[in-house]
């Protein structure tokens, strides 16, 4: 009794595998097209809301920082929110911009700050007149607030003389104090 497939039977079996094999393919190629459509739909999705969280968070911190910036003495009156230049191709954005005819403070607004987002204030700071030339010859102050701080960022900020500004659980803001804060003024540099 022979046991051996005919050639026929061989043939059939390795049709059959073709077919399956192409049929995998096509299946594994349509579930990767899908994976790459929600993928860029979640990332839609997370884009509009950290648009809509950073809005809600600057609403929260605007109305806080006039007070808080009379209560030092700086009487802005006027304020503004995602103020924005182009100059020579480059743009600025700055999220809350706090004036009056002689100062001017920028607050930057992140759900966690982070060393980093101090030093890109920083160099705003540095550049803004060149954006605003409105603000030459002002005071100009700045500031950063935030629901978290990483650790030591806020200690940092004070360093280099700029207001911490925390958001707390009961939707109030707060101006962060600290032993020895001495405010700079980085218009005129």
């Amino acid at each position: 009794m022979d046991t051996q497939p005919t050639e026929e039977a061989v043939a059939e079996i390795w049709k059959l595998f073709r077919e399956t094999d192409s049929r995998l393919a096509r299946v594994i190629e349509e579930t990767d097209k899908r994976f790459r459509q929600t993928d860029a739909g979640l990332r839609r999705l997370e884009g509009m809301f950290g648009i809509q969280w950073g809005r809600m968070m600057e609403a929260l911190v605007q109305p806080a920082a006039l007070q808080f910036f009379q209560e030092w003495g700086i009487d802005v009156h006027e304020s503004y929110r995602r103020l924005e230049s182009r100059v020579n191709g480059h743009h600025m954005e700055l999220d809350i911009v706090s004036e009056n005819a002689n100062d001017t403070v920028i607050i930057e607004v992140k759900s966690l700050v982070k060393v980093r987002d101090v030093d890109d204030l920083l160099e705003d700071l540095g550049t803004a007149s060149t954006y605003f030339t409105r603000f030459i010859g002002r005071r100009v102050f700045g500031g950063i607030a935030g629901l978290e701080f990483a650790e030591g960022t806020d200690a940092y900020a004070f360093r280099q003389g700029l207001f911490v500004l925390a958001l707390s659980g009961e939707r109030r803001v707060k101006i962060k104090k600290r032993a020895n804060f001495r405010l700079k003024d980085y218009g005129n540099q």
